[in-house]
């Protein structure tokens, strides 16, 4: 009875996602920055191809930058990673001819694999090797960054999440350097309490700390509380970031201000029945004097 009953609540656990996810619920409140002019068109070619076409950072002193994302999906047009449409196809180019690609296939029922790589220009800056498997209560990846077997370079990082309870989520992560005359492991440890009205996340190692804490006050109100410590630079940072959601006038404002004192906020307009999103944008950075604003207009 006692094996039965152990098993019937691991049944019951919940995979706990991508270790690269901990943190997401609380940094989607805050605010993204606006610099300049940003324009953002997104068109269905078919039922399998999107085109993105990003004309961004045109400052009102410098050029403008254009980008490019192809997207190309067997199953539909979806461009989540998490909901278990493969293969996924991405390519993204901008105005200088750097390009970002990365190909996302499912090997099996719970493994997927993906390569990515960047350049610049004409030069490659990192390409990367990643292989998932996600079991019913667990998940376990490695990511092999930069091979290099003639300099015997390479970067390995091992990731895993377990799901202890249904609120209580426990990890790792261990990230291998080697390069010549150098070679070096750190280790972080990781853990995620969820319940329906707020998240506490807290990632802890060698390298620093970061914490996050994410609450739920109503239907309308989200705030966020993040701190990160970095054990190499020295430097801590303590941010604070809300969201308000007015769903009858289709807006929704996001605020932030840190212990640097940068104060920020944007406000998104969905310019219904057009397909069309406005969003304006501005940030202080009070230790420095400099101040950033602009606004966008998506069309989807």
């Amino acid at each position: 009875m006692g094996n039965r009953a152990a098993a019937e609540r691991r049944r019951r656990l919940h995979n706990p996602g991508g270790f690269e996810r901990l943190h997401r619920r609380c940094k989607d409140v805050f605010p993204q920055q606006i610099e300049g002019v940003k324009l953002v068109i997104n068109k269905n070619l078919s039922q399998h191809f999107q085109l993105s076409l990003h004309c961004s950072h045109l400052t009102f002193l410098g050029q403008g930058q254009y980008r490019v994302r192809l997207t190309f999906l067997i199953n539909d047009n979806s461009q989540d990673v998490d909901s278990g449409n493969f293969p996924l196809l991405v390519g993204e180019m901008d105005s200088s001819g750097s390009l970002n690609a990365q190909c996302v296939l499912l090997l099996a029922e719970r493994i997927r694999a993906k390569a990515a790589f960047q350049t610049q220009q004409d030069k490659f800056l990192t390409w990367q090797f990643d292989s998932e498997y996600r079991g019913d209560n667990f998940t376990a990846s490695v990511t092999l960054g930069n091979p290099d077997i003639i300099n015997q370079s390479a970067i390995v990082v091992g990731h895993f999440l377990q799901s202890v309870t249904q609120n209580l989520v426990l990890g790792g992560e261990i990230v291998y350097h080697r390069r010549p005359n150098e070679e070096g492991a750190i280790l972080t440890l990781a853990g995620k309490y969820a319940t329906p009205q707020w998240i506490a996340t807290l990632n802890i190692g060698r390298g620093g700390a970061h914490v996050s804490y994410y609450h739920r006050a109503n239907d309308q109100v989200q705030v966020g509380v993040e701190f990160e410590a970095s054990s190499q630079t020295q430097e801590t940072v303590f941010s604070f970031g809300y969201q308000l959601d007015l769903s009858e006038a289709n807006m929704v404002f996001r605020g932030s201000l840190d212990s640097n004192w940068v104060v920020g906020g944007v406000l998104e307009k969905k310019l219904a029945p057009l397909p069309l999103t406005f969003a304006l944008g501005a940030f202080m950075d009070h230790m420095k004097g400099k101040f950033q604003y602009g606004f966008s207009v998506t069309v989807c």
